[in-house]
């Protein structure tokens, strides 16, 4: 009786899920454990070779899934991707809105003003994040609109809490995921179907490509003075790992969260609770 209750809780089997960024750390850790869970999942990636290592792996471990090469901020490319989704599944119940980054020419430093920063770096970096969720949101909406119910997860970060140091772009375009995580659960609700919900995580620190440079020295490997500020203001002491954000991920689509919307979720070892005093 407690698996059947908690397949009614946190159940995902059979449901069809889309991860843009499917091919990075994070959400290749989020598309291998939805794969787990009988979800059929389409990574999205701009790099075709990503995406394949995980769907290999969402395989090997018994999952259905398909790679498809998509560009986020190439609205015809998403269109293919979604067209690629529904001749194979027919359907989306989930879009996992996880493409984005960070781009050093956007980040200051002793060798790069505020005042210096290129605007086509600061362009990339607010389009990757937030226009590579709207863009999906929008495609991908579409057929959840039409069905009448689905969840989209967007990914936001710590940044749009309080920015960090150095990171101008990349703060202001998590604070718009934030915001616009808010307008699209109330969209969606109150025009289309108060069964599709929109929601968001905000990770921690978690090392990634992105962030390495920040984080870690690249010929050592020990932390820069910036990652143990981080590793200090942090109440667990440590950054994330990849799998930390699965429960976070599987409880805010699934049915136990069937009265969440409109909320950005801190997996962040209490970062974000920690006053530093």
């Amino acid at each position: 009786m407690g698996e059947s209750y908690l397949d009614g809780l946190f159940g995902l089997a059979g449901q069809v899920a889309v991860v843009t960024g499917g091919g990075g750390v994070l959400c290749g850790a989020m598309g291998r454990a939805l794969g787990r869970l009988g979800v059929q999942v389409a990574v999205l990636d701009l790099f075709e070779q990503a995406a394949q290592k995980v769907v290999d792996e969402i395989v090997a471990q018994g999952g259905e899934a398909v790679a498809v090469t998509c560009d986020v901020l190439d609205r015809a490319s998403v269109e293919d991707a979604r067209d690629t989704v529904l001749k194979r599944w027919g359907r989306v119940d989930i879009l996992v809105n996880g493409a984005g980054g960070n781009k050093k020419q956007a980040t200051t430093s002793p060798d790069l003003s505020f005042f210096d920063l290129p605007p086509d770096a600061i362009r990339w970096v607010f389009d990757l994040n937030f226009l590579g969720t709207l863009l999906p949101s929008q495609v991908f909406g579409q057929p959840m609109a039409e069905q009448g119910a689905g969840c989209i997860l967007n990914v936001s970060s710590m940044n749009a809490f309080r920015p960090l140091t150095r990171i101008p772009a990349y703060s202001a375009a998590k604070a718009a995921v934030s915001n616009f995580t808010q307008w699209l659960a109330v969209h969606m609700a109150q025009e289309y179907s108060a069964r599709i919900r929109v929601n968001a995580i905000a990770p921690g620190f978690f090392l990634t490509e992105q962030n390495r440079f920040l984080l870690t020295e690249e010929t050592t490997g020990n932390l820069t003075p910036r990652g143990r500020t981080i590793i200090e203001h942090t109440p667990m002491g440590r950054f994330g790992a990849p799998e930390d954000l699965v429960g976070t991920v599987v409880w805010l689509l699934s049915p136990a969260a069937a009265f969440v919307t409109g909320v950005v979720v801190p997996v962040d070892g209490g970062f974000s609770a920690n006053s530093g005093v």
